[in-house]
Order: structure tokens, then C-alpha cells, then sequence
């Protein structure tokens, strides 16, 4: 752990600016990160988010902050479309199979942990649900009611923008002008109960057939989904906390209204600084399910996949994904992933040539400025790819120092032993890999997943089920799914 202090500066999506990062209690960071709806498997874009504030955790520790990192479930309340009417996700899922929703938030909680665990991301600190929140959202629906900037109406309660707007800024965070929302909203069902159109929900009435939906002073319903984010994060980091993050699709309307509760309910201004990680693109396209340009990260350590061929090792995927910045669009691509692997694998080789160099009495470089330009890119709003660029200047040293073209000195040694292992495992997450061991099992798993599923073709359950035990016995685990069977490592 370092202790170099004082240099970071962070993107504030708030002011449209870097900014110097300057903690509200100095030597502790509060971190809110907005996890997922689990109502279906993780999806890669999910990913790329919480590796992005993994990063953002895993510095932040190195720097030599203690950090509160929470990272909510959203496990009601979260409506199709996002829209203030219709059925919650996780209650249509347990219709359709005709299981108790709590079942349905099991079962892909189980998926997003496994999955972020394949990735070497570090579990938060803690990780509230909104079901296990509902006394709490209740308290601050009244609180926000009791300040003027909520009404009921017909059993559900609604945010009124328009008359928060009047004292304080409803678009401060996507930059929206009120006036131009409410001139571009067109008319939706169920929306003349609502003053404006605008007006978004903090508490829905259920209908009878709504499965999730618990007790209030305004009847039986449940949280809408703005909610959750206000009530965890302040119960768990306070009125003000110093970072929030998120994925770029959640500025506006998710965050703009959770600026707008929590400065509601407190009378402060919640978060210091937004943080965005931006969208993934999959063959220079946008990931959709509607067009069937989608992966998913199992389908890709397989290679069980048409749109990019080929398995990739989950820490290899880490790796491609920090050779972007966390604010730029990252597009996935077999040429670009083949590319990010032969990186990785040159650099893991220098690493290991670190354990046993020729140590001479002083370095033919600068060796500490090569360790401060590690800093220098991280401190600039982490900038995992300068620092990698940095950490491959270094392994090219490495490597002239055992060809015996450069000198490494004792004590340059140890400190560039040190922090090449610290940026290469801590900070930027990763670990070390067999690259023949991977390779070979993934083209053993394309050929039994052929075998089984020609079995299956065949209506031979008894030997497609054979094959998917014995590899269940040898800890790894098949998922049968529309685009054919996935598999990974337990």
C-alpha cells in the first residue's frame, strides 16, 4: 500500500471537469456504485462498469485511503423499460417460469458474483437490496412529502420536478433544460394522475396482480426504482458521500433524480463526484438484444459464439477492457481481444524476469521517474491505459536488463519489483495465467460441447447428461442456453 496522497484528479460528470480529489473526511472515501437488476444473466457492458469502479476501489486502497465501497441489488421496482408503469422485471421472470421472485434474484445473483469473480473483481463492502430497504424508502418518501416536493395520488406518490426545480436545478448532472423535457415528453398511459410529465415515481400503488408489494401509508405498493439508490446510499455513507458511480446509460433519468431526492429529503447535495463508465460496442455495433448483437462473458471465455469465435480467458478480457479509458466507447472485436492476449502475455513474461535479474551496482535509467510516470497516469482521472503503456516501457527495460543491454541497480530493483507487482495485480486486478494450459482447454470444451450437443440432437439425454456430469465432476460447469451451451471453471 502507498501513501502518495494529494495528486488525484477525477472526471466530475457534476461540472463537466477534472477536479482535484479531495475526500469529505480526509484519509476515508465513500463509494455508492449502482449495481444490477438480477432478473437475467450479467451482460458484458454490466462488466465493464463494476470492472471500471473495481479499478477505481482497487487505487484508491493503494493510495492508501480506507474506503466504504457499497454496491446495491436492485431486486424490485424496476420496471420495463424503464417507465413508470407496467410490471417489474423480476416478477415477470418469475411468472414466466413460474417461480417466487426471490428465486429469480437468487439465481442471477449467483451469476453476477461468479461472473465478477472470473473477472479477480474484489467483492464491496457491502451490498444492501432494495427489498430489504422498503421501511427505509418509506421513511424518505415521507420525508420528501414533508418538505413539499412530493404528492400522492391515487396510492402512489410521485417527485415533484417542477416545483423543485423552482429552488434548485432538475438537469444539473445530464445538463438538461427543464424546459426542453417537458416540451419533448410525450403523453404515456396512466400519466394524468401525474402533475407533470415529468413528475417520476417514489412509491407505485400495485395492482392485484403485481407480485412484489408491501404495506404503506398510502396503500400496499412498491419503491420506485430512483429510490433504492438514495435511501442505501445514505443509510451506509451519510448525507454526503464523496463518489457515485455508474454506467453512462444511468446519468439521466436514474441519477439526475437521485440528485433531486437526496437534496429533497436533506436539504444537501448527496455526491461530490459522478463518475460514468462508458458503452461497449461488439464489431463496431451497438450491443443489443433486439438485433442479436449481444455476448455474453461466458460465451466468450468459451468461445461458444458467433461474433467473435474464439475463447478468451476472463483476465485476458479484464486486461482489453483497461486498454481503454473508463469514459471512452470500447468495441469488441476478435482482432482487438487476439492483440489485448499477446499484450498481456508479453507482459506477464516480464514480470516473471523480474524474480531473478543480474543486479548491478546502479541503473542505466531513471528508475524512479519510470515509477512516478505509474503514478502520474493513474493520478490523471485513472488512466489505465497510459499506465499500461508505461508498464510495457518498463517491461522493455526488463527485458534489456536480462539481455544485459541495461543495469538495474539494488535498490531500483526492489522498488520496480515492487511496483510493476503492485499496478500489475493490485491495481489493475489482474493475475497470472497458463497461457498453454487455457489455450488447450478450450479446444478440448469446443469438442465435448460439440459431442454433447450432437447428443442432444439425437435425443440421447443419457449421454448428454453423462458428458455434463463428468465435467461437473471436474469443476466445470455447462449452461444450456437458446444460442447453444456455455461452459466455465467453479
Amino acid at each position: 500500500m502507498s501513501t502518495r496522497k494529494g495528486n488525484l484528479t477525477i472526471y466530475n460528470s457534476l461540472t463537466g471537469k477534472k477536479e482535484k480529489f479531495e475526500p469529505l473526511i480526509n484519509g476515508f472515501v465513500g463509494l455508492y456504485v449502482c449495481g444490477p437488476t438480477v432478473y437475467s444473466h450479467v451482460h458484458l457492458g454490466n462488466c465493464r462498469t463494476f470492472i471500471s469502479f473495481d479499478m477505481v476501489y482497487r487505487y484508491l486502497k493503494h493510495l492508501g485511503y480506507k474506503i466504504r465501497y457499497v454496491r446495491n441489488i436492485t431486486d424490485a421496482g424496476h420496471l420495463e423499460n424503464d417507465a413508470e408503469e407496467g410490471e417489474d422485471k423480476i416478477a415477470k421472470k418469475a411468472r414466466l417460469e413460474q417461480i417466487e421472485p426471490m428465486e429469480v434474484v437468487q439465481q442471477y445473483t449467483i451469476n453476477f458474483h461468479e461472473v465478477l469473480g472470473r473477472f479477480n473483481n474484489l467483492p464491496p463492502n457491502i451490498e444492501p437490496t432494495a427489498t430489504g430497504h422498503i421501511i427505509e424508502q418509506i421513511e424518505m418518501v415521507k420525508k420528501i412529502m414533508q418538505e413539499g416536493l412530493a404528492y400522492e395520488a391515487n396510492g402512489s406518490v410521485y417527485f415533484d420536478v417542477e416545483k423543485y426545480n423552482e429552488t434548485d436545478n432538475y438537469g444539473i448532472l445530464s445538463k438538461r433544460k427543464i424546459e426542453d423535457l417537458v416540451s419533448g415528453t410525450r403523453e404515456l398511459d396512466g400519466q394524468d394522475e401525474k402533475k407533470s410529465p415529468l413528475d417520476f415515481a417514489l412509491w407505485k400503488n400495485a395492482a392485484p396482480q403485481h407480485i412484489m408489494k408491501w404495506p404503506s401509508p398510502w396503500g400496499v405498493g412498491f419503491p420506485g426504482w430512483h429510490l433504492e439508490c438514495s435511501v442505501m446510499s445514505t443509510k451506509y455513507l451519510g448525507e454526503q458521500f464523496d463518489i457515485h458511480g455508474g454506467g453512462m446509460d444511468l446519468k439521466f433519468p436514474h441519477h439526475e433524480c437521485e440528485i433531486a431526492q437526496g437534496t429533497a429529503a436533506t436539504g444537501k447535495k448527496p455526491v461530490r463526484y459522478w463518475m460514468h463508465a462508458n458503452m461497449l460496442t461488439l464489431n463496431g455495433k451497438k450491443m443489443s438484444k433486439s438485433t442479436g448483437n449481444t455476448l455474453l462473458p461466458e460465451a466468450l471465455f468459451s468461445g461458444n459464439n458467433q461474433a467473435i469465435g474464439k475463447a478468451f480467458h476472463p483476465i485476458v478480457v479484464r486486461f482489453f477492457m483497461m486498454q481503454a479509458h473508463y469514459t471512452s466507447t470500447l468495441d469488441f472485436s476478435a482482432e482487438a481481444l487476439d492483440a489485448a492476449e499477446k499484450g498481456f502475455h508479453r507482459l506477464s513474461e516480464a514480470i516473471e524476469m523480474l524474480e531473478d535479474l543480474s543486479v548491478q551496482q546502479s541503473s542505466s535509467i531513471d528508475v524512479q521517474k519510470l515509477i512516478d510516470s505509474f503514478y502520474a497516469a493513474m493520478d490523471d482521472d485513472f488512466n489505465t491505459p497510459v499506465l499500461i503503456a508505461r508498464l510495457f516501457d518498463a517491461s522493455k527495460f526488463i527485458q534489456n536488463v536480462k539481455a544485459g543491454k541495461a543495469q538495474l541497480g539494488l535498490e531500483d530493483f526492489k522498488s520496480l519489483k515492487a511496483k510493476m507487482n503492485a499496478f500489475f495485480f493490485d491495481v489493475l486486478g489482474l493475475q497470472k495465467i497458463d497461457q498453454d494450459e487455457d489455450d488447450s482447454l478450450g479446444t478440448v470444451m469446443e469438442l465435448v460441447l460439440s459431442m454433447r450437443q450432437k447428443a442432444r440432437n439425437n435425443q440421447d439425454w443419457d449421454t448428454a447428461d453423462s458428458i455434463r456430469d463428468k465435467l461437473q465432476e471436474a469443476n466445470i460447469k455447462v449452461k444450456d442456453g437458446s444460442d447453444g451451451a456455455t461452459w466455465s471453471k467453479n
